[in-house]
């Protein structure tokens, strides 16, 4: 009986991916833009917070503020590569100077989007971001939860990616961190030949010539200073009102057929601010620290569900630093199996970010993260062409189904 009421839902998978589609495009064409800590991401979390209530029957519903600060995530690039720069020039008088520099950089690198650290977050404008937590109750009593997580906000575009496409995008980031590495080595070789301090600039000196032929990498390493527009915010439809509504239209598809679960709480949490080094789900998690402890609690959190032929569960997130929940992440993997759709098994390389899921496992929650995009950048991520326009019906229905899959398996017992 409960199979028969799950696989209802399964079977309307692609009314399902339609009423997203509606439900994105109302959001992209009548809020505004959604950049991070921003009024328009405000706006979509209130919006998408009356919805959870009123049409998907979630009777506890809170939309939560938290302060951020958005333009660090991507502003340490003008601290680094200025440190860069100086240390070019410092490299023929104080070389010593230049090693840490750029030392400097590559830490900060490292920590602030390596790792998503907050290390020189109050060196940017404060703004405040916003979270939904909904909760639709069972009938009877509490033995588990299970959460559906996306995060609300859309990127700054990233101009090179728009231009280029991820293979220039890609190249470009590579030969700027190559060429700040050529220019460590060299200022350690300036250090070992003079010491501390240098004599100047030496046209004779063979190190000169090396220094001289590393000024290739020079232009590369100053369009470091232009890899996002602040002044663009792209709709983010895929990246990530996909994944906001891959919850949300579950719980709509159980509320419309009258299906009620009888020991297991379902629930969407958006997270704002992922784009800004997963501030909101790290704000989340703050905020709700010892909660929904009371049970075994999982989170799927979604992020660019487009292609289906890249649908994908990331066993390792945060540029491949952090490890998923292992129950979670085959969860999805089984149900993907049960229902003979294609997803497979990977993670967040080096270099590629994260996914909110990051931020719960680092704080403890059991989640796993779900995608469904080329890891390889294709022309729409963080660019004007993740529009409405631009949605593949078949990447939203295909993950909804193994979602709504995943919910039956890890509930057991279901009534209406």
């Amino acid at each position: 009986m409960v199979k028969q009421n799950l696989k209802t839902l399964i079977e309307k998978k692609d009314e399902a991916a339609k009423y997203m589609l509606k439900e994105i495009t109302y959001i992209c064409k009548n809020f505004e833009k959604r950049s991070p800590g921003s009024k328009g991401e405000k706006q979509a979390c209130e919006y998408m917070a009356d919805v959870l209530k009123n049409q998907c029957g979630c009777e506890n519903v809170k939309v939560e503020s938290f302060k951020e600060n958005p333009g660090s995530f991507y502003g340490w690039l003008y601290l680094t590569f200025t440190a860069a720069f100086i240390a070019i020039v410092l490299m023929f008088f104080v070389p010593v100077a230049s090693i840490v520099l750029i030392a400097f950089g590559f830490v900060l690198a490292f920590l602030q989007f390596g790792l998503y650290k907050k290390v020189v977050d109050k060196l940017f404008k404060e703004e405040t971001g916003h979270n939904v937590t909904a909760i639709k109750s069972c009938t009877g009593e509490v033995k588990r939860r299970i959460f559906f997580n996306g995060h609300p906000d859309a990127a700054w575009e990233w101009p090179v990616n728009y231009k280029l496409g991820g293979v220039g995008f890609e190249g470009h980031a590579v030969i700027s961190i190559v060429g700040a590495f050529y220019y460590l080595v060299l200022s350690v070789l300036y250090t070992i030949n003079y010491g501390a301090v240098a004599s100047g600039i030496a046209t004779s000196d063979p190190l000169f010539k090396w220094a001289m032929g590393g000024l290739v990498f020079v232009p590369f390493m100053f369009g470091m200073f232009f890899m996002w527009n602040k002044k663009r915010v792209v709709d983010g439809a895929n990246d990530n009102l996909s994944g906001c509504y891959m919850g949300i239209a579950l719980l709509k598809a159980l509320h419309d057929e009258g299906i009620v679960l009888e020991n297991t709480e379902v629930g969407v949490i958006l997270t704002g601010s992922e784009e800004a080094g997963l501030r909101g789900a790290k704000a989340w998690c703050e905020a709700h620290k010892g909660e929904f402890q009371d049970v075994p609690t999982f989170i799927l959190s979604y992020d660019t569900i487009h292609d289906p032929k890249y649908l994908m569960t990331n066993y390792r997130d945060l540029n491949g630093t952090v490890k998923a929940d292992k129950e979670v992440s085959d969860l999805f993997m089984e149900a993907s199996k049960e229902l003979n759709i294609h997803c497979k098994k990977g993670w967040v390389p080096p270099l590629g970010g994260a996914t909110d899921s990051a931020a719960f496992a680092q704080a403890g929650f059991r989640a796993t993260g779900v995608t469904g995009l080329n890891h390889k950048l294709e022309s729409y991520y963080h660019t004007r062409k993740d529009t409405y326009t631009n949605m593949n019906l078949q990447g939203l229905a295909d993950c909804y189904a193994v979602s709504v899959k995943a919910l039956e398996m890890f509930d057991g017992g279901a009534k209406q």
